[in-house]
Formats: C-alpha cells, structure tokens, sequence
C-alpha cells in the first residue's frame, strides 16, 4: 500500500470487539483529582501503564465523554490507586454515576490536595504533563512526584467480571 492511498475502517460489531479485548486480564484502579472547584471526582479504570522509569511517567485513558473527563484534563495532578483483590465495591462505586463517589470511602490529602485513598495496595501521586487526543479516549500521561506500595494480591478485570490472581491461578 502506498501512503496516499487511504485506509479504511474496518467495520466490526463493537460488542464482539469488546468481548475479545475483554480476554485480555488487566489491573483495576481507581484514579482521583481534584475538579476547579475543589471537588474530588475519581473513576474506576483498567487502562493505567508504566511509560518510562526516567522521567518516572505512567499513563492512563478516559473516555472523552466521560462526565468527569473535563476534571482530568484540566487538574494539574492526578493519583492513581491500584486496587487490592478485597476492593471490587470500591470499583464498583467509582464506576457508576453518583453525586458523591467518595461517600463512606477512606481517603487522604495528597500532594496539590489530590484525594489519596486508604488501604490500595499501591498509589502514584503524579503531574499532569500531557494529554492525548486518541480515538474516542484522551490519554493522560503524569509525572510520579510521590508514591507508596504495600503490596497485596491486586483485583483483575477479566470477561466482563472482577477477578483475583487466586480465581485464575490454581
């Protein structure tokens, strides 16, 4: 193919693509910031990546329409929180529409004020450096400026569903 030539869209049923990148197990984590006007906002994610090591660098994606994708992209700080096998309602409540997400969740102040939550197993707080418009998501991209880990048995998403490493390894 030549690089004038166009490419086009392959046209799958989005519920079967769906499924097929659902057998790829991934981690759960919840990410928090802080809106323009003080408030926490946090989501439930499954997109989370180390990028680089130096500079220290994750990245994460959020649905660009998304009610709290305004928040993200405009904080100056985001953390992200890697959820421990035990917290599935804790995803679950980050994953839904509420007016209050943080309601009976333990949580600290972190660096910029950023909503650190109690007992994850491991939690970067970061910069906003970059973002990224890609497809129907936007890619964020921070800078680590503190983090913590404790370790602990992480919760999977795996086919729809939350798993542990004990439900796939036997």
């Amino acid at each position: 193919m030549q690089a004038s030539e166009s490419v086009r869209e392959c046209e799958f049923d989005l519920r079967d693509l769906r499924r097929a990148l659902g057998q790829f197990a991934t981690g759960v984590n919840v990410v928090t910031a802080r809106s323009g006007d003080g408030r926490p906002v946090g989501m439930t994610v499954n997109s989370f990546s180390a990028v680089s090591l130096e500079p220290p660098l994750v990245s994460w994606c959020v649905r660009r329409e998304a009610p709290s994708a305004p928040a993200f992209t405009a904080a100056s700080h985001f953390a992200v929180h890697v959820l421990d096998a035990a917290h599935a309602h804790i995803a679950r409540q980050f994953s839904t529409p509420s007016p209050d997400k943080f309601a009976e969740v333990d949580f600290n102040d972190g660096i910029a004020d950023l909503p650190v939550l109690a007992g994850v197993i491991a939690h970067f707080e970061c910069r906003n450096m970059r973002t990224v418009d890609v497809g129907d998501h936007i890619m964020l991209i921070g800078q680590i400026e503190r983090y913590a880990a404790r370790g602990g048995e992480p919760l999977i998403f795996h086919s729809g569903g939350f798993r542990s490493l004990s439900d796939i390894v036997t």
